[in-house]
């Protein structure tokens, strides 16, 4: 098993990345209890796998168990499931020492993440996250939250897990295509911060994709290594941490103006997103063109996503996704703030960008 921590001022923890955590869960979580009783939340599609699997190892620990399994899919994170998971937990009696459990990909971490925040005021809530995006980015560092109309993850609050605990034999379990919409998340942080981990997924991608659990395993240490050092500077996001929206900012619009379906898969617009940045990067003159030529040449070798064209079904326009850019979280005075690269591994915060570029970089993503 490794092991990376995040260690903040007020409240550190460590991200456990092994095989076969969850089978053997309890035993991680049992010492961190209050008393011997967790509640989890899963979804319709994690739990027929996994959440036996949990629940027998927290039985074996002396711990019991209360589950509540939500619809899965993107629309679980709405005001009505997290109505649904708060009034559950209150329910159930948790109290502001116990421990409630997220089992599943993102959405089910934002969603129950959330929950636990709001619920007393917050209670601990520990993460098991079950997919290649959930393990490397959204369970770590405290962002919770659900979508609204206006946008995606727009309500929501910084709570930090007590324990984030990454198994790579449930990324056994992914869909191909689920497994390839977190890589668009691993390959985000070697080009936000780390040329050198960029060039080592360039040449190792197509292994841990089939399979390789080692490479896996790297993959998603040093991920977290990345995304930890970054939230351990800015907590709050009020400078580096932004960084990590690398791609996002495109991403959000797109999965807005498709409704977040599953027309498109978060870890899908964020590949499309690199891409987009790193096109209008080169068109500003921040890096040269050779800097998104191979940026789009390593995703074409792992058949991702680089283009709103790719989108089967995509119904939109290069306006309307503009126009939802402008409701991102990081707009500051009504101007969107963007993240571009001066090159690999070299990301910065760039604003007042003409939006004839954007528009013309859009269109031409739509034409591709």
């Amino acid at each position: 098993m490794q092991k990376v921590k995040v260690g903040l001022e007020k409240h550190s923890y460590d991200i456990l990345i092994g095989h076969g955590l969850i089978k053997n869960s309890g035993q991680i979580i049992a010492p961190l209890l209050s008393k011997n009783r967790v509640v989890v939340i899963t979804d319709q599609n994690v739990a027929p796998l996994h959440l036996h699997y949990f629940e027998s190892s927290m039985k074996s620990a002396g711990v019991s168990v209360s589950s509540l399994v939500v619809p899965g899919g993107e629309s679980t994170k709405s005001w009505k499931y997290l109505i649904r998971v708060v009034e559950w937990i209150l329910e159930q009696k948790v109290e502001r020492n116990d421990l409630v459990v997220a089992l599943g990909g993102g959405v089910i971490g934002d969603l129950v993440g959330f929950a636990a925040a709001t619920v007393r005021r917050g209670v601990q809530f520990a993460q098991i996250p079950t997919s290649l995006l959930a393990q490397v980015d959204s369970s770590i560092g405290g962002k919770t939250g659900i979508n609204v109309s206006f946008g995606k993850n727009l309500v929501g609050a910084f709570h930090q897990p007590v324990v984030v605990i990454a198994d790579t034999e449930a990324l056994d379990t992914l869909p191909h295509r689920d497994f390839l919409s977190g890589y668009g998340e691993v390959a985000k942080y070697g080009l936000l911060g780390d040329e050198k981990f960029f060039r080592w997924l360039e040449e190792n991608a197509a292994s841990l994709i089939d399979g390789n659990v080692e490479l896996r395993m790297e993959a998603i240490k040093r991920s977290c290594q990345i995304k930890a050092q970054i939230v351990e500077n800015d907590e709050r996001e009020y400078g580096e941490r932004a960084l990590l929206n690398l791609g996002h900012t495109f991403c959000h619009a797109l999965e807005a103006v498709t409704n977040f379906s599953d027309i498109l898969l978060h870890g899908e617009g964020v590949s499309i997103g690199c891409n987009l940045a790193f096109e209008v990067s080169s068109r500003l003159g921040l890096c040269p063109q050779e800097v998104p030529s191979r940026v789009r040449e390593h995703y074409h070798s792992i058949n991702v996503a680089t283009d709103i064209s790719q989108i089967n079904g995509f119904v939109g326009n290069a306006d309307q996704i503009y126009d939802l850019m402008a409701q991102d979280k990081k707009v500051v005075n009504g101007v969107i703030r963007f993240i571009l690269a001066s090159d690999i591994g070299k990301a910065m915060v760039h604003e007042n960008i003409d939006k004839a570029l954007i528009l013309e970089v859009l269109q031409q993503s739509l034409e591709r």
